[in-house]
């Protein structure tokens, strides 16, 4: 059995942790290009959400380089990513791929079917392996997560343009041809020290954007025109509303029991949006909200083209901006994107949010006289 799964930012690595762990050959897929993008958008329904599009092409890929079985995640309710695995098993079928799809759905109290379903991927069965297995994963998800965030946060400020980038690069290199979470936690503490150790200039002009938006255009760089970066570059702090290690934490722990550990988030979003309507749309007005009072300069929505919870949230964001004082921008994104396009959009919003926090600085100025 050689297993494969999606790229979604650096996701790729907790589940590579979580196979090693239960001694599973797993199948990276290439790093998603033009190519990866071309073959998705070939064989997958024209106007479905861009994630399909690309992960189909990660499937695809894998296939190419001998994976046998896919893994992926499941969902319910009001959003088209519960049907991504159907369609897309369907779609390899009619291309004459034999191959295997394994979906593992939030476990919603029903742990022993998820149990059941790691069984018929893993060479144990053996629950108590298999719960370490997806702690350790979560663990080594977690603390590249958290490294990634310092990363948004510090490289605005980087004294030598770059040391970020090469420290960051290296990580994910070791990571990929580590084995286990031992290896790979010992990477990730070794990449903590050195970031700690570069040369900073301490910027007061900094502006803070939050991106908000569905999960995986916030999460995956290769389809949001790697806009954290793009940000950074231009001097701005940034902070992502989701990472996958949360993703995982709430779905599989904290759900799966009844529970959640995003009652602040849901409060936030409450006036605008009561009811759950799919995908991230409350996170989205949720996260904005609470941006706003954490003294953000902007938020960014991120979404694919069609993506129908996203587009109900970008119809109610106006209304978030007007009675919280923060300014919006709203990217949509699909196969058709260009990039240089993009960056202008996104270049005339930050300097619109450069001259807001002038002008605010010069009203203080005037109040004091």
């Amino acid at each position: 059995m050689k297993i494969t799964f999606p790229h979604m930012g650096n996701t790729h690595i907790g589940i590579k942790c979580l196979f090693d762990e239960l001694g599973v050959e797993t199948v990276i897929p290439p790093k998603i290009s033009k190519k990866t993008l071309e073959i998705g958008t070939k064989y997958a329904p024209e106007l479905i959400c861009l994630p399909l599009k690309i992960t189909l092409g990660n499937y695809i890929e894998s296939i190419e380089r001998g994976a046998d079985t896919i893994v992926v995640t499941g969902s319910c309710g009001p959003c088209r990513y519960g049907y991504y695995s159907e369609v897309q098993k369907e779609i390899l079928k009619d291309l004459g791929h034999k191959v295997e799809m394994v979906v593992l759905d939030a476990p919603q109290g029903d742990i022993p079917e998820f149990l059941r379903r790691v069984h018929k991927i893993s060479n144990t069965k053996n629950p108590f392996k298999i719960g370490k297995s997806l702690k350790n994963a979560a663990k080594v998800l977690k603390k590249l997560n958290d490294f990634e965030g310092h990363v948004l946060q510090l490289r605005p400020h980087e004294a030598v343009k770059g040391d970020f980038d090469q420290t960051y690069k290296q990580l994910i290199r070791d990571l990929e041809k580590s084995n286990g979470a031992k290896e790979m936690l010992a990477y990730i503490e070794t990449a903590f020290n050195r970031i700690k150790n570069i040369p900073q200039k301490r910027k007061e002009d900094v502006l803070k954007v939050g991106i908000v938006g569905e999960i995986y255009t916030v999460i995956e760089d290769a389809a949001n025109v790697d806009i954290g970066k793009k940000l950074n570059d231009m001097g701005v702090e940034v902070y992502k509303s989701h990472s996958a290690s949360e993703w995982l934490t709430e779905n599989l722990f904290y759900r799966s029991v009844g529970l959640t550990s995003e009652k602040k988030i849901e409060e936030a979003s409450d006036p605008y949006m009561k009811t759950l309507i799919g995908g991230h749309a409350k996170e989205t007005i949720g996260h904005t909200v609470l941006y706003a009072e954490r003294g953000f300069d902007g938020v960014i929505q991120v979404l694919p083209f069609t993506c129908m919870p996203e587009i109900v949230s970008m119809s109610i964001l106006p209304k978030v901006q007007q009675d919280h004082h923060i300014p919006v921008l709203s990217l949509i994104i699909d196969e058709l994107t260009g990039e240089a396009g993009y960056l202008t959009r996104i270049e005339a919003y930050i300097d619109l949010l450069r001259n807001r926090r002038e002008n605010k600085k010069d009203e203080k100025m005037l109040s004091r006289h």
